[in-house]
């Protein structure tokens, strides 16, 4: 990794918040916004906010002007797309629970199912809701196993064998989702799949979810061939496709700043800070993968090379090796990059480490924090 350079102005303003810190920038957020307002306006798609990859309610305002609602993976995710988003709540899960799909249904437009007895099970109580069946294609794109939703024996999506085209009355779509940060050529080879093994019962379709993982707002992402892909299939079999990306809504967009607070000597320089691998950024750990830091280089490609760690008694609590111009020393900020997705919604109060506040860094660069957390927010989640 080379060195991980960041705009001055927003580096400035970021080092001047309390830490630890996530902080999303607006202005950041609204250009991957125009990205996928561009692809509904070319192609004539819907796109949704997964909020499973981001859930930042507080700006829901601003992404409720560009998206046509959200995808949910249960109950409370719809409730909060309900009632902080307003707009088309789709939800899907693995199975619903008795005790909760009531409630689910006072929230959501769409209901997808998993499984051929989940429909049989809830179909009764589908009226005005539009319902649908996740397929599974059987095509993996993804290399890294636990994210692969197609790899073998998954428990996600109906396989061809077991689809039931006898059973497809009151399933208005199909739903798919294949896909983990990739690019459009990956889409292309799900299509082929889905239409080889699904293609017979897609005209009788009025809508079909493309699910989510596409880097929609990437550089390098081939945006012509996602809207060619999306025409062709909408025209092919007149339906209506979905797509529900979390990452590229905030990708790019949020970075979690963080504080040296001791600097140990066992063989080669660490520093402690006050953010967890474990608790604050656990896709580190479990993806696993090496966050940039702005200013920071490769070990070794600058003078002062450290390895960063964080505050619980994980042993294992590491961030990576990174090396800076300048010494770091007790008090010295870092600013880690691409922190909205996921980090935020997977964060943890694992060794009563607290949660990094949260802020928005507005379009003129005015600073705001809007949540802190503290004992109680630890606390209430136990008995």
């Amino acid at each position: 990794m080379s060195e991980a350079k960041l705009d001055p102005g927003i580096l400035k303003d970021l080092l001047g918040v309390p830490t630890p810190c996530y902080v999303v920038d607006e202005g950041l957020l609204e250009r991957n916004l125009r990205v996928l307002q561009s692809v509904q306006e070319r192609t004539g798609c819907r796109i949704l906010l997964a909020l499973k990859g981001f859930a930042m309610f507080s700006l829901f305002g601003l992404i409720g002007r560009y998206l046509r609602g959200v995808a949910a993976s249960g109950l409370d995710e719809a409730r909060l797309g309900f009632e902080e988003f307003g707009k088309e709540v789709h939800v899907f899960s693995p199975a619903f629970k008795e005790s909760e799909f009531e409630e689910i249904l006072s929230y959501a437009d769409h209901v997808v199912f998993n499984s051929f007895p989940q429909w049989d099970r809830f179909r009764s109580r589908m009226a005005g809701k539009r319902a649908g069946i996740r397929i599974n294609p059987e095509h993996s794109e993804v290399k890294t196993a636990i994210y692969d939703p197609c790899a073998p024996h998954s428990r996600l999506g109906v396989t061809r064998a077991n689809f039931r085209p006898d059973d497809l009355e009151g399933i208005s779509g199909l739903h798919f989702h294949t896909l983990c940060e990739l690019n459009s050529d990956s889409l292309q080879r799900t299509l082929e799949a889905v239409e080889s093994k699904f293609g017979d019962f897609l005209r009788a379709m009025e809508w079909v979810n493309f699910g989510g993982g596409h880097h929609i707002t990437r550089k390098d992402y081939d945006v012509d061939l996602l809207c060619e892909l999306i025409e062709r299939f909408a025209g092919k079999y007149g339906v209506q496709v979905y797509l529900e990306p979390g990452e590229a809504i905030a990708l790019d967009t949020g970075f979690l700043v963080a504080s040296v607070v001791d600097i140990i000597d066992n063989g080669m320089q660490i520093a402690i800070l006050d953010t967890s691998a474990a608790a604050h950024m656990p896709d580190v750990l479990e993806m696993p993968y090496r966050p940039g830091i702005a200013g920071a280089g490769d070990p070794g490609e600058f003078a002062f090379t450290y390895r960063l760690g964080g505050p619980t008694c994980l042993a294992g609590d590491l961030i990576g090796d990174y090396s800076f111009p300048d010494p770091l020393k007790p008090g010295s900020k870092l600013v880690f990059l691409d922190m909205a997705h996921y980090s935020m919604v997977k964060n943890n109060t694992f060794n009563g480490v607290r949660l990094p506040s949260i802020a928005i860094r507005r379009s003129e660069g005015a600073m705001r924090i809007v949540r802190e957390f503290g004992h109680e927010d630890y606390r209430n989640r136990l008995s």
